[in-house]
């Protein structure tokens, strides 16, 4: 492994951890009890939290450049590059997700010292909906926190305040009132 690739690995092992630590400290500051798994990675879960007898599964993305790539390596998958690609691939990593935990995105990206981070809760289902929609709905293989064409987009593009990380939207996953519940 070189240098680089390795400096890229362990950076991008840090900026996973920060995230998850960063969640569970605000689900945490929410009034959850929380779960958090060390050692090695369980596919689909980072974290549980749970209140009375609810629990709630959770996959933990951390990103620091605006951005969470999620489609991409079905969309390389796939023959061509066009619009229906970026759907079919959205479709593809819905389909291992569907009973799947909700999804938190952390992000890192512009965040002043003292500030705490960016973060959004959404179900596997939302997130695919909105990487279908993307691009005036030709799809994309990123989600965005802004897109880069933001300025010509308006705020179309930009992740829905509805999936802020807050005390109510965690408890709408909880509760099942949110779309996409699996």
């Amino acid at each position: 492994m070189t240098g680089e690739k390795r400096t890229q690995r362990v950076k991008s092992e840090i900026l996973a951890t920060a995230a998850e630590a960063f969640a569970a400290a605000q689900f945490v500051r929410f009034g959850y009890d929380v779960s958090v798994q060390y050692g090695a990675t369980q596919p689909e879960c980072d974290l549980i939290i749970a209140e009375g007898g609810r629990i709630l599964k959770v996959l933990v993305q951390g990103s620091a450049d605006g951005s969470w790539n999620f489609t991409q390596s079905a969309q390389s998958d796939l023959s061509t590059a066009n619009h229906a690609n970026s759907h079919t691939a959205a479709d593809l990593w819905l389909e291992g997700h569907k009973a799947g935990p909700a999804i938190c995105l952390v992000q890192l990206k512009d965040v002043d010292n003292g500030a705490l981070p960016r973060a959004y809760l959404a179900w596997p289902l939302e997130i695919a909906a909105k990487l279908k929609a993307a691009s005036d709905g030709r799809g994309d293989t990123i989600l965005w926190e802004t897109p880069p064409d933001s300025d010509r987009a308006g705020t179309a593009g930009r992740l829905l305040d509805e999936w802020k990380l807050t005390r109510e939207r965690v408890e709408q996953l909880m509760n099942g009132d949110a779309a996409g519940n699996p």
